[in-house]
């Protein structure tokens, strides 16, 4: 009976400090990592995608490349690693996506400016200028213009639908440009011309600088990539006869592996920030 009297009061003082010993948070963190999901693919140009979907195809392709690995070398580190690497294969995939998306992007923007100062000069109210965009932009922009001038059709709320076209082109460009856009309907006043033609020529020029200097590191990706991978094609080939595969399955085998692994992440990593230009922040996304 003592035992027992202690048990239970030893249940209620951990059930009167579990919210303090296990706060709620699970579900916050689970949301944000759901948020940061659908930002990058969002920014990838991959909004329809929901992330759960990310996830499953993540998980599958661990799997996969897990499976595979196990059956030719029967090496569990090299297994293990080689589903850490497929499971972020996807994570790259955005980015790089994200990156190309936004450098043709870059290039487009100075037309899209000439074309609203063109629709705002012969007359036409902000709102149908930007839903005008939807015929005359280039064809790359246009889906998400038509999306823009169906949603203004549709609820007449002009701010609104700027707030959706942000979000369906996730793009620090054009975060300046609707922002702009915004702040001309908010308060008027005649110089939103002249405000477009000034943002169009710093984006232009900032395009045609980023392009060269891009031109001139692009070695330093390349040089990263073949670098990271070549070691691991060695080994690869290595584990595939029987006496490899027997010295890394030894612990020291495996120890080599797993520094290996460090190391080449490590300079990789150490590579891609050497040849990388700083993207602009999305200060109003």
């Amino acid at each position: 009976m003592t035992a027992l009297l202690g048990a239970t009061l030893a249940a209620g003082l951990l059930l009167c400090a579990a919210p303090w010993l296990w706060p709620p948070r699970a579900e916050g963190e689970a949301t944000r990592r759901a948020g940061l999901l659908s930002r990058m693919l969002a920014e990838a140009g991959l909004a329809a995608v929901r992330p759960r979907v990310l996830v499953v195809v993540m998980a599958a392709l661990a799997l996969a490349a897990a499976s595979v690995v196990w059956l030719a070398s029967a090496i569990p580190a090299l297994a293990v690693l080689a589903a850490m690497a497929a499971a972020a294969s996807p994570i790259v995939f955005l980015r790089s996506r994200r990156v190309r998306l936004r450098r043709l992007r870059r290039q487009l923007w100075p037309d899209i400016c000439d074309l609203l100062i063109a629709s705002i000069r012969v007359g036409l109210s902000l709102p149908d200028a930007v839903a005008g965009l939807s015929e005359s932009a280039p064809s790359m922009m246009r889906p998400a213009f038509a999306v823009f001038a169906q949603d203004l059709r549709v609820t007449g709320r002009f701010e609104a639908s700027l707030d959706r076209l942000k979000r369906s082109l996730a793009d620090p460009i054009a975060d300046r440009i609707i922002e702009t856009l915004r702040m001309a309907r908010q308060v008027g006043g005649t110089e939103l011309s002249g405000v477009l033609r000034a943002l169009s020529v710093s984006v232009r020029a900032d395009a045609a600088l980023r392009g060269e200097v891009e031109a001139r590191q692009s070695w330093i990706r390349g040089a990263a990539v073949l670098g990271s991978i070549a070691p691991w094609a060695i080994l690869g080939l290595l584990v595939l006869r029987p006496e490899g595969a027997v010295a890394y399955g030894t612990p020291e085998g495996v120890l080599v592996i797993c520094a290996g692994a460090g190391v080449s992440l490590v300079a990789y990593r150490i590579m891609i920030r050497i040849g990388r230009l700083p993207e602009p922040g999305r200060w109003f996304g």
